[in-house]
């Protein structure tokens, strides 16, 4: 009997990605639920000690893939090696946590009151595009609003950068230098080093 490929309902998280982008598009208060792929992707390196989440579960590394692969987006060609050095990746973290860290203060400008609250997004964290028709207003505090604007912000940001590799260069090229991937693998080596029997 032939081996018959098992799919599971995982393997379908691609479809999130887009749902995710296009609630807010329209209700820009839809952002906070990227935090999920924040937060999982960590819990499931501490709880289980590997990355099954991001080779399972990254909705953004398949929608790469079926764009690249399946619909032949991608030029399919090996990414310049420097992209995976352990230099870029942790560069690319720090750069990546800071700007993330502007986001959390500019947000802690609008709770503090010392700030108004700035319907727009920044691409690439230079370009401010208006989206003010994505925010009328809500039952929660206006400073929630501002932190959807700017994680709407860094998450289209990236979700862009992996789209321009995806294109130059192989499929997934993102995950090599996806700040979640590299803080999820030091956490995977930190927990070997310490289940690690002393000699």
């Amino acid at each position: 009997m032939a081996n018959k490929k098992y799919t599971h309902w995982y393997d379908y998280l691609w479809i999130w990605s887009i749902v995710y982008f296009a609630l807010g598009f329209f209700n820009i208060m839809f952002a906070w639920l990227g935090m999920i792929d924040f937060i999982l992707p960590l819990i499931f390196a501490v709880a289980g000690g590997n990355k099954w989440f991001c080779n399972h579960m990254c909705g953004r590394g398949q929608l790469f893939w079926v764009l690249g692969r399946k619909l032949k987006c991608s030029r399919g060609k090996a990414a310049p090696r420097w992209m995976a050095s352990t230099g870029f990746r942790y560069g690319f973290l720090v750069f990546f946590l800071t700007m993330f860290g502007n986001m959390l203060f500019q947000t802690y400008m609008v709770f503090a009151g010392a700030g108004s609250l700035q319907k727009a997004i920044k691409l690439f964290w230079t370009f401010r595009v208006p989206w003010e028709w994505a925010y009328h207003g809500s039952v929660l505090p206006v400073w929630t609003a501002q932190f959807a604007f700017g994680f709407y912000s860094l998450m289209l940001t990236s979700t862009l950068i992996g789209l321009i590799v995806m294109a130059l260069y192989k499929e997934r090229t993102w995950c090599s230098f996806c700040p979640m991937g590299t803080m999820t693998q030091g956490i995977c080596r930190l927990k070997a080093n310490k289940t690690r029997p002393a000699e």
